[in-house]
């Protein structure tokens, strides 16, 4: 077995196309040749913290296994690891254990990216990032190929007075707008991606074009949701695996409880569209896609580092 420390998996990043293996991933999904069981939380005892195991098997590439990701609470900042176990179906012996943290945020922006590609206008040229971390910043990475933007603009309150900040992302996406308010960076974008860490929305759906396309991630908060829960009665709705994230995204839980929203409501997932299965958005009102992030998205990318690592 070959273990993957956090540099060791970072010097071969650059030979991992992670929105191909994510598009790769989802249609083995589609085919019935992957299989996602739901995540689950364990509590340790005492307040202790607690881990999420997440699950997945790729029949077609002969792998299954799982990422942990536990919350350590301290007496200062939580520590929040993850590292992914994979293993071959054809000996049942572990192939690598690599650290999975640089692989998550890579796997979620590459998710993101794909919905983009399959739900984004043919046409679409103004994107919005709102939020500027790392994530955002990988969202950019995956994103910036899919269409032929032709105006990017940023909004994160960290940005006000973080001058290393703006030149990082003035080097990685030149000619960026740095918008003032997030009201400012939605008005008349074609796509909207949202890559922070809130619980709370951080859009105002009313300042969106109707054929605007909003993508969503999940953070820690419980029931995070980054748009209000009642945007999703008026959208086309989407998300990466229908079977199991309503029952996760924050967003989902409350549209259904308080605004009767429902997830026969949701026009389809990944699996659907990299199949062609799932309808595209009507274009007469928001599209709206939701992650929560599979355990067989940690798979693929494990076994992508893996063959990186054994090319």
């Amino acid at each position: 077995m070959i273990t993957l420390d956090t540099g060791a998996v970072q010097r071969l990043l650059p030979k991992v196309d992670a929105l191909a293996e994510m598009r790769a991933m989802f249609g083995a999904l589609s085919e019935q040749q992957a299989v996602q069981p739901p995540q689950t939380l364990t509590l340790f005892p005492d307040g202790g913290g607690d881990f999420i195991t997440y699950l997945g098997a790729l029949a077609k590439a002969g792998v299954f296994g799982a990422k942990l990701s536990p919350y350590l609470p301290t007496d200062g900042a939580p520590i929040i690891t993850a590292w992914t176990v994979l293993m071959s179906m054809q000996t049942g012996q572990p192939l690598v254990m690599c650290d999975a943290s640089r692989l998550t945020t890579l796997r979620t922006a590459a998710t993101t990216a794909l919905a983009v590609d399959l739900l984004a206008q043919p046409d679409a040229a103004k994107l919005t990032i709102i939020g500027s971390g790392a994530v955002a910043m990988e969202h950019w990475r995956q994103v910036r190929g899919v269409r032929g933007w032709s105006e990017v603009r940023l909004f994160s309150p960290s940005l006000s007075g973080n001058d290393a900040r703006q030149a990082e992302w003035q080097a990685q996406c030149p000619g960026v707008i740095l918008a003032d308010t997030a009201d400012d960076a939605v008005s008349g974008a074609d796509g909207v991606m949202l890559c922070t860490s809130s619980g709370t929305p951080v859009i105002d759906p009313a300042q969106l074009l109707p054929h605007a396309l909003v993508t969503s991630i999940s953070t820690n908060v419980a029931n995070a949701h980054e748009v209000p829960p009642a945007f999703l009665t008026g959208a086309d709705v989407y998300c990466d695996y229908r079977v199991t994230t309503p029952s996760t995204a924050g967003d989902m839980v409350l549209a259904a409880r308080d605004h009767g929203w429902l997830p026969s409501m949701i026009r389809g997932d990944l699996a659907d569209l990299v199949s062609g299965i799932a309808s595209r958005p009507s274009g007469d009102r928001p599209a709206f896609f939701r992650s929560v992030g599979l355990g067989l998205e940690d798979i693929a990318m494990a076994h992508a580092i893996y063959r990186a690592a054994t090319a």
